[in-house]
């Protein structure tokens, strides 16, 4: 499918291609950083093709940023925090401009989700709603909602010794903040990390994943129509040695970083010599519990739905599903019965439901680890292989084991695939006891028609979010994000997110003397 990112006013921006160039499926790619407000060739003979990763086409080619070019974003960022005016604007101000961002991602709105849909491989149902809506939402409630509400700055009670003492407590900007985000939800993971990083004053070098680059430079386009004055926000590529750069660099303040927690204890052991802050979103196992008392129907649905939004790359998804020995078998043959009706394919079609994983490099990782399931003893229920009929993308099958013990590496570690397991549990503190064990800590959910007991197993679970039957209907960029153990540090979204973004000083002085 084409996807043109750019329009003609912004061609000298742009590598144009003719549409039978046999390299390329789309007629244009941007092909420059975005630093200090300007766009920049890159000096760096390093290319990164962006593929499709339905139909392994090239959409798109980016340069791959020198560590010289990151260092100038870095240097642009300090000194837009430093000397200009963004950090001292009003929360008023700052959340014009973020309306405005809003209003431009509106307009652009139908391109935007079919750049997601052939950059990150999104059913067109999920580019629609969550890649793309939910990050315009996230804007409008930071602009609307969020800042207008938020106490930047609170007096303290008088304090009566030697004399009469009064003072403020204000919140601050925490300065520059390189931003590193995942490839599974591109602009939505940009966005709800340059939101609240903006609305808090703070200035940005936003560095996306090397298979996702393009709906991150977009932003720059938006930043320029929505008039966010030069070195606020700053775009560069790049793989190891870009993030190395943005965790290690002593003009860096704060560093929110989404990805595996692999790649998250690197960021946070690179950013402590300079003691910086960091966000860590990390990765997932989390359990799905299925009480005996459950509407078995409904939790069918979540599980068949937690495997295959996205393919199962995301680090939320309840893929560990713990269910009572006596409604097991059912609910594996109800399972098993929906997933045998899911469309798998090229996501550009309107009528898939699940489309490929993001490369082959990742589609090999779920297969070691199908793989490891077999060896170990566990039984695959449904899929396990290759779809039939797909020569091209990074298609698996919906794969579902059971005959599961927690123990097993599949129910351990993240497929970030399409995989769920079947693990049997005898009672309530069985349940719970299953859940907690695990490295992670991230998402959660609980299945009963009792919603006083699923509330106190919800409870028990140490994780950082948890939804009874079914949750609250969607995705709400109001409540917080985040997870226990080894899934993060730092919360975001909403509120809680900004929070993140601000320092907090307190100011006295004495109102009278004694």
């Amino acid at each position: 499918m084409p996807v043109d990112t750019c329009d003609s006013a912004r061609s000298s921006r742009v590598s144009d291609l003719p549409a039978t160039t046999p390299e390329f499926t789309v007629v244009t790619s941007i092909s420059q950083l975005y630093i200090d407000g300007t766009w920049v060739d890159s000096v760096s003979e390093s290319i990164i093709d962006v593929l499709n990763p339905a139909t392994e086409e090239v959409i798109g080619r980016v340069p791959q940023a020198t560590v010289a070019e990151v260092t100038r974003a870095i240097e642009a960022a300090r000194r837009a925090f430093d000397e200009g005016p963004w950090p001292t604007m009003s929360p008023h101000e700052r959340a014009q401009v973020l309306r405005k961002m809003a209003d431009v991602m509106e307009k652009r709105r139908a391109e935007l989700v079919d750049l997601n849909i052939a950059e990150s491989g999104s059913t067109r149902a999920l580019a629609e709603y969550l890649q793309v809506g939910i990050p315009i939402e996230h804007l409008r409630d930071m602009a609307e909602r969020i800042l207008p509400s938020f106490e930047f700055e609170r007096g303290v009670l008088p304090t009566i010794g030697q004399g009469i003492g009064q003072g403020v407590v204000v919140r601050e900007p925490a300065g520059v903040a390189a931003l590193i985000s995942a490839y599974n939800f591109p602009l939505f993971l940009n966005v709800m990390k340059v939101a609240p990083a903006l609305a808090a004053g703070c200035t940005v070098v936003l560095k996306p994943a090397p298979a996702t680059p393009l709906e991150a430079l977009v932003l720059g386009e938006i930043a320029d129509e929505a008039g966010l004055p030069p070195g606020v926000l700053n775009i560069v590529t790049g793989g190891i040695d870009a993030g190395r750069e943005l965790t290690t660099n002593p003009k860096i303040d704060l560093v929110s970083f989404t990805g595996s927690d692999t790649v998250g204890r690197l960021v946070y052991e690179q950013a402590a010599p300079s003691l910086k802050k960091v966000v860590l979103e990390l990765g997932g196992k989390s359990a799905n519990i299925v009480c005996e008392d459950a509407d078995l129907a409904k939790a069918a649905q979540s599980v068949i739905g937690n495997m295959v939004t996205h393919a199962g790359q995301g680090c939320s998804l309840l893929t560990r599903t713990l269910v009572h020995r006596t409604r097991c078998d059912e609910l594996i043959a109800m399972v098993t019965a929906g997933l045998g009706m899911i469309k798998v394919g090229d996501p550009a079609e309107p009528y898939i439901q699940m489309g490929p994983l993001i490369s082959a490099e990742q589609r090999d990782k779920v297969e070691s680890l199908i793989a490891s399931g077999i060896e170990q003893g566990a039984r695959i229920a449904f899929g396990g292989g290759r779809p039939a009929g797909l020569g091209n993308g990074y298609f698996v099958e919906p794969t579902l084991f059971v005959d599961v013990d927690n123990s097993m590496e599949i129910a351990q570690k993240e497929f970030f695939g399409p995989v769920g397991v079947v693990i049997p549990f005898d009672d309530d503190d069985h349940a719970v006891r299953l859940a907690n064990d695990s490295d992670f800590g991230l998402g959660g959910g609980v299945f009963s028609a009792d919603t006083v007991r699923a509330l106190g197993i919800a409870k028990r679970i140490r994780t950082g979010m948890v939804g009874i039957n079914g949750g609250g209907g969607g995705v709400t960029p109001h409540v917080p994000f985040g997870g226990y153990k080894q899934s993060g540090l730092g919360r975001e979204w909403g509120a809680a997110g900004l929070e993140e973004y601000l320092q907090t000083k307190s100011i006295t002085w004495s109102a009278a003397r004694g």
